[in-house]
């Protein structure tokens, strides 16, 4: 794995005193309750208990809501973009404007391997026969590299996105990266989330007025009709729905 701009290096505390923080903080914002705590106060409660050197946002480059909601409290913060190889153009502007106008530091994790280099190993498109591979090597793999440099994640799940996502907490600990993973706009709607980018007039990506309400890698992503499920232009046709990235 290789980044554009590395990670910035911070001391780590231990998995129990992380998992300890999670716990008490889904409790203080009453995550998954009539009382639960708005977006700004959950990176509120990030920027309280952890350095910006220890924070990262992980960015489809969809949208920059996230990014710019984050950036708000924890100017600086560094804003992962997973360069799979297979992004639409689209996508990279978006990734560009992000760094131009927003306080962040965009910092590009790739795989390990080029698309030419996994295409000689494994065979051209390996994202038509073995999704689950491709995005394991392109996407989980690097990400879960780049994370061991940080305490904890922001990430832009939303629980209406799917129905593997309806009971995401605002915060838990991510067993599998060994940090705390936070979910500020898991209760948002998608005219929220469009509303707040709208309002602050955060990057937007342009394939989302073509039809495209998630957007992946350019090869597993189609247009989405009116009315149907916002992630079934993710791998349609097979049965994926996730990357792995939240599994």
């Amino acid at each position: 794995m290789t980044v554009s701009l590395a990670p910035r290096a911070t001391t780590r505390r231990s998995p129990d005193e992380l998992r300890a923080l999670a716990d008490e903080a889904n409790i203080a914002l009453g995550s998954l309750t009539d009382h639960e705590a708005s977006a700004a106060e959950v990176v509120r409660w990030v920027a309280e208990n952890f350095a910006v050197e220890a924070a990262a946002v992980a960015c489809s480059m969809a949208d920059a809501a996230l990014p710019h909601l984050v950036a708000e409290q924890l100017p600086g913060v560094d804003v992962l973009f997973l360069e799979t190889g297979y992004h639409f153009a689209e996508t990279r502007i978006t990734r560009d404007e992000v760094q131009r106008v927003l306080d962040v530091r965009v910092v590009d994790i790739t795989p390990e391997q080029t698309v030419a280099e996994q295409d000689a190993e494994f065979g051209e498109k390996l994202f038509e026969r073995d999704p689950g591979l491709c995005c394991a090597r392109r996407k989980v793999e690097p990400l879960h590299d780049a994370l061991g440099g940080y305490e904890v994640w922001f990430t832009g799940v939303r629980r209406e996105e799917a129905p593997t996502r309806i009971n995401t907490p605002l915060v838990t600990y991510d067993e599998r990266n060994g940090l705390v993973k936070v979910n500020p706009v898991a209760a948002w709607s998608f005219d929220q989330l469009m509303g707040y980018a709208a309002e602050h007039k955060a990057p937007v990506n342009l394939l989302l007025d073509f039809g495209y309400p998630s957007i992946g890698c350019e090869p597993c992503t189609r247009p989405v009709a009116p009315g149907e499920d916002p992630r079934s232009g993710r791998w349609a046709g097979s049965s994926k729905t996730e990357c792995g990235l939240h599994a």
